[in-house]
């Protein structure tokens, strides 16, 4: 299930997220340059996938239609830690599964088995990532 909707360009700014070549990416930076005699306004972006990393970036005049992911942030609790995964129940659906550990966060989900520290994770594009950790 691709969950996107579509919204001209001009109503994105830093910090929300887009689809570019297939992946959600966080917006970086975001301008706009003022038309020339003939033609649009363009914006430019630069946005970094949320799953893999990578930097992108679209010029296209702001009247565009662009893809945007629709995130669905979800909390989950620390069931277990094997290896460089981490088991995961989510706290609505009750459904078990592992995700890798962020590097960021290995310290504290290593020692979060058994206490009320939980994660906030993503599902995007079908995708899914720990974003942050979180009591619960």
């Amino acid at each position: 299930l691709m969950s996107t909707k579509v919204v001209e360009i001009t109503t994105l700014k830093v910090g929300k997220y887009i689809v570019l070549g297939g992946e959600a990416c966080k917006i970086i930076s975001y301008t706009t340059s003022s038309p020339g005699k003939h033609g649009a306004a363009k914006a430019r972006l630069e946005a970094v996938g949320i799953f893999d990393g990578q930097k992108r970036s679209l010029v296209k005049p702001v009247d565009t239609k662009v893809e945007v992911p629709i995130l669905d942030k979800r909390i989950g609790q620390i069931l277990a830690v094997m290896g460089d995964q981490v088991q995961i129940m989510d706290l609505e659906t009750f459904e078990t599964f592992e995700l890798p550990i962020p590097a960021e966060f290995d310290e504290e989900i290593r020692g979060a088995v058994g206490t009320d520290l939980g994660v906030e994770y993503i599902i995007a594009l079908g995708n899914m990532k720990i974003m942050r950790t979180k009591k619960v």
